[in-house]
Formats: structure tokens, C-alpha cells, sequence
């Protein structure tokens, strides 16, 4: 049987709800585990296979509802044209996690059906990644779009709990001496009319907060999906923290996640979802991939997978370490990417993060580098001096073993002091030589700034971004100086200069990039390029206009000499050389 056409967009969710009868999160026949919607959408050599999950009355976010009668799937296409799709929907004991589709008692109302989608090109005044598409792995070592378009990676690593909103359904501390949950106050003025909220007004702050790091020009935020047992335990998509609900999941509070996910994207800001805490890695099935893990990403995936500004990270700290001996195996962190990976029907990017010193990353990593799942690495770096070095090793690493990982700055030592405020520190200078420049300029995909846990907003209890503004704003520099250079055709080239605590970036015969990081000149080697460049300085800390040095241009073919900055030689400067 075939239903009449509909249509959509090209890059913009298209939701197919599916109504039976009424059940709820606690019916004894569970709605999550022994239902199980899958719709295969094709087109032409295109084909998704789409899960779909239970949404109680349809409309959980603003009613709250924890029973009714619908099941949805969302999907977006990421290319015009005409598709075809056909509805599988049975039920059985723990059928949601068969992939056998045809297992099951058939629903005879859908199962089998088939329908058409007219899908229109996506408009050329469309923002973001409605107009680019979803972010994918390529081998570039940078984030991608489906457009080819690159991403660099900027923003907030704190609060790890930014999930915990007191205004989410569902939402709690169950540690009285932790208590860290959020109004998000401080960014309720940063709330547009026309944005979001739910229930009379709720989520305006954790909204506001989106709105607030767009304005800085931050693009990423890293989110704790499940921090049960975990430093703040307040994020969980289950009925409860209990272990008895973890094969139940608490619909409105996650179509309230969804609503925070979907303002991000039309913000064009990345959700890094990480799917685990260090200290609950064994929580689910004992860190194997059995039914509580399977389920798990299946939830994720099925209410999150199409938004198109996602990142599964599997989780912080993955692994066996001495101060916490308890982790996932060799074997266990294999299965559970290659589950993610396999049954997300976009093939989202798939992290993983790591441990903060170099010999802990050696033995959990390692064993990964030739794994085609994994697309690269969320990385803690403990002593910021190393981060350079650590990212050329991985990137090198990884690129010898045939698979280039992308390699993102993601939380920085020492964990107590990590990123301080602005009025502990307000220039940053350290952070932003070592940490910001020295992870671009060694090929990095980007810095998310992490608060440490001594700080007076840390990584628990942080509600107020403004608290690092001056960061924000150093770091929207970086991303301007590295968005007007071909960065992901440049290779780290640092051997070219005579000055060694110098960093290049380069690609011959088009442009280099040149960081000093504690003032001076250099000299670049161009010997094997016979180019002639016009050089530019430009201040890291302030931004602003481009400005000449004593030396304008120069030729290749040569040991070059660049000569000083436009005044302060004694601070860091960012320097670009560009082919006449």
C-alpha cells in the first residue's frame, strides 16, 4: 500500500509519526525495547535506515506526557530529489535491538507500508548548516560538511553538565553533597523573541546561553549525555538514576534536548554529545555491548542522528588508568564505536576522548589507529607546554596508519585550573600561545576551552559564559586569521624556520602561516619554492586589520627573512605570507 506524496527540504527534518494504541514509559510491554520502527528511505545509490522511538502524545516537551499512542521517526535528506520509503514496525520481547528487521510481530497498521518524499534543494540563502549540511569525517583532519565545506572547532568544554537545566523534565542532583543543577539565569537576557522555550517560558536561560556564545563567534558545546555515578550526576535520558529504569527513557526531558539541539544547529553550533563519564564506562551491561548499551545509542540515535551538527563523542576518559582502574577493555571500546558508527544512518563523527598524559594515550589508543569507525580524537592534554608535540604525534600517527584522524583541544591541565576567568586572568596570554595557537598551528581541528574545578565558575557549576569573555574573543581572532587561509590544504612545515620556538603552517607555492609566539623573526626556508610573497602581521590577542612589517615581501628560492612586526616585537604574532 503506498501513501499519498509529501515533501520537505533538502538539509531540514522531515518527522513521519506513526499512531497506535496507547501505552506508556512504565507498560509492562516496553514501549522502548519491544517496539521497534525502522523506515528505509531511498534514493537512487542513496539509502538510510532510519530508527525510529516512542514519543508518548507527540507533543512530550510541552505537556510533560509520559503515555501515549505515537511513534516518530525524523529524517533529513541530505540531497534533492524524489525518495521512496518503506515502514517496518513490529513488536516482541527486545526487538528494538534486532537488527534483523523482519523479526517480530508485524503491526498491521504500518508495517510494510511505503510512501514518497518530493525533496526540494536547499535554498541558497539558507544559514549554516541548513545550507552546508551535516558535519562528516573526510581526510583532511578537519571537521567537514557534506558541502566540503571545513569546520574548525570552537567553544565551551565547560560545564561538562550543561544538560543539567533545572527547567528539563526529569532533571535532578541525587547526590546531596553534589548539587549542580542550573537555571542558566545569567543568559536569560541573552533570550530572543522568537526563540524557543517550553512550558510557559521554560529553557529561556540554557537557550539564552546558546545565543550568547554565538554571538562571540563559538560554534561548539560539550555535552554530558549520562553522568550517573559521574563528578556532578545529574544527566541521565532514563526514567530515573536507578538502575531498575535504564532500559526506560524519559520522553519529555529528551524532547526538551531536542529542542536545545535544534535552536544550537540553526545557531550553526556543534553538539559534541558525550556518551559516558570516566566513572560510569561499566554502568551499562558492564561496559560490554549487550541490551542496556545497544538501547542506549539506539535512543541517541534515533532522536538526535538527524540533527546535522553532531559529534558522538563515546566517552571522557576512556579506559583503564591508575587513579581509576576501572574501565572499558581494548574489545568493549571496538564494539561500542563500531555500534554508533554502523547504526547511525548519517554517519555523524564519531571521537572519542582521552586520557590527559602521553603514556596513558599511547596504550588506549594505539590499537585504534587503523580502525575505519573511529574518526578521530577529543583530546586532554594535562601540561599545555606538550600540546604542539602531542598533536603532531597523532596526526602523524594516524596518517601513517592510513586513516587521518581529526584532532580537537578539548579539555586542558591542570585539571584543577584549566581555563580561569577573566578576572583571575585576563589576558590569557599562556592559554592562547600554548594551548590556542599551538593546537592550530600543528593541524588542530579546533579548542573547546574546559574551567577546571578550582575555579569560581568551574567545570560543574559554570551558568554564565561571560565569566571567560575574554577568551571567547581571543579565540573568534584565531578563528578569523585561520578562516582566511587554505588551512585544510596547509601541513605543519615548522623545520622552515630558523626561529625554534616558531610555529608554520604551510602549502607551497600558495601560502604559509608563521606564529612566534614569543615575539622576534624569523627566517622561513623556501628554497624549494620559487614563489614571491607579500607578508602580513596581525596581533593574535586584539585582532583587527592586517598591518605590514619592515619587511613587505620577498622572494623564494631562498632562506627567506621576514623581518619585525609592526611594533611590540617582544609579544606573539601571527604572520601569513601569501603568493603574489
Amino acid at each position: 500500500m503506498m501513501w499519498a506524496q509529501q515533501s520537505g527540504i533538502q538539509h531540514q527534518v522531515i518527522p513521519l509519526d506513526f499512531t497506535i494504541d496507547p501505552t506508556s514509559e512504565t507498560a509492562s510491554f516496553n514501549p522502548f525495547l519491544d517496539y521497534r520502527l525502522q523506515v528505509i528511505f531511498h534514493n537512487g545509490a542513496n539509502s538510510y535506515s532510519v530508527p525510529g522511538y516512542y514519543a508518548a502524545d507527540g507533543n512530550a516537551a510541552e505537556t510533560s506526557a509520559s503515555a501515549g499512542g505515537i511513534w516518530r521517526v525524523n529524517f533529513t535528506p541530505d540531497y534533492p530529489g524524489e525518495w521512496t520509503y518503506e515502514v517496518f514496525f513490529k513488536k516482541g520481547k527486545n526487538v528494538a535491538i534486532d537488527d534483523d528487521i523482519y523479526s517480530g510481530e508485524p503491526i498491521t497498521r504500518y508495517d510494510g507500508y511505503k510512501g514518497t518524499l518530493s525533496v526540494a534543494a536547499a535554498s541558497p540563502n539558507a544559514k549554516g548548516f541548513a545550507h552546508s549540511g551535516r558535519l562528516q569525517y573526510d581526510d583532511s583532519g578537519y571537521f567537514s560538511t557534506i558541502s566540503g565545506r571545513h569546520i574548525l572547532k570552537f567553544g565551551a568544554n565547560s560545564p561538562e553538565n550543561f544538560l543539567a537545566c533545572s527547567d528539563i523534565d526529569g532533571t535532578y542532583s541525587y547526590d546531596p553533597t553534589k548539587n549542580f543543577l542550573k537555571s542558566w539565569s545569567p543568559h536569560i537576557r541573552d533570550w530572543r523573541e522568537g526563540d524557543p522555550s517550553w512550558q510557559n517560558g521554560k529553557g529561556k536561560g540554557i537557550i539564552g546561553a546558546l545565543n550568547y556564545l554565538a554571538s562571540k563567534g563559538m560554534n561548539s558545546v560539550y555535552a554530558l549525555s549520562l553522568n550517573i555515578e559521574g563528578d556532578a550526576r545529574d544527566i541521565w535520558p532514563f526514567l530515573s538514576h536507578h538502575r531498575r529504569d535504564f532500559k526506560r527513557y524519559d520522553v519529555s526531558k529528551l524532547a526538551q534536548w531536542d529542542i536545545i539541539f535544534t535552536h544550537a544547529e540553526q545557531l550553526g553550533i556543534i553538539i559534541q554529545l558525550v556518551t559516558q563519564e570516566k566513572e560510569n564506562e561499566l554502568i551499562l551491561d558492564n561496559g560490554d555491548l549487550d541490551v542496556e548499551r545497544k538501547l542506549y545509542y539506539r535512543e541517541l540515535i534515533a532522536r538526535f542522528a538527524h540533527h546535522k551538527n553532531i559529534i558522538w563523542n563515546m566517552g571522557e576518559e576512556n579506559g583503564l588508568a591508575p587513579f581509576w582502574p576501572q574501565g572499558q577493555s581494548h574489545q568493549q571500546r571496538f564494539s561500542m564505536i563500531r555500534y554508533i558508527h554502523d547504526h547511525d544512518p548519517y554517519h555523524n563523527p564519531v571521537v572519542i576522548h582521552t586520557m590527559s598524559e602521553p603514556h596513558e594515550k599511547d596504550e588506549i589508543l594505539s590499537p585504534l589507529l587503523r580502525f575505519d569507525r573511529l574518526d578521530g580524537l577529543s583530546m586532554q592534554i594535562s601540561n599545555v607546554s606538550t600540546i604542539h608535540e602531542e598533536f603532531l604525534k597523532w596526526s602523524n600517527k594516524s596518517k601513517e596508519n592510513g586513516r587521518k584522524w581529526i584532532l580537537s583541544m578539548d579539555e586542558i591541565g591542570p585539571w584543577h585550573t584549566g581555563t580561569q576567568s577573566d578576572q583571575e586572568d585576563p589576558d590569557h596570554d599562556t592559554l592562547r600561545k600554548e594551548v590556542l595557537w599551538g593546537t592550530l598551528m600543528a593541524g588542530g581541528a579546533g579548542v573547546e576551552w574546559y574551567f577546571g574545578w578550582h575555579t569560581p565558575e568551574n567545570d560543574l557549576n559554570a551558568e554564565n559564559w561571560r565569566s571567560r569573555n575574554n577568551m571567547w574573543e581571543q579565540t573568534y581572532h584565531a578563528k578569523s586569521f585561520f578562516d582566511a587561509i587554505p588551512y585544510p590544504e596547509m601541513s605543519p612545515m615548522d623545520d622552515l624556520l630558523s626561529n625554534k620556538q616558531g610555529y608554520c603552517l604551510g602549502k607551497s607555492q600558495s601560502s604559509y602561516a608563521v606564529y612566534l609566539p614569543y615575539g622576534g623573526t624569523t627566517t622561513i626556508d623556501l628554497t624549494g619554492d620559487k614563489e614571491s610573497y607579500d607578508i602580513w602581521w596581525y596581533n593574535p590577542k586584539s585582532g583587527g586589520e592586517y598591518a605590514r612589517g619592515s619587511v613587505v615581501s620577498v622572494a623564494g628560492g631562498k632562506n627567506v627573512y621576514i623581518g619585525y612586526a609592526p611594533h611590540s616585537h617582544e609579544k606573539d604574532w601571527a604572520i601569513v605570507l601569501i603568493k603574489k
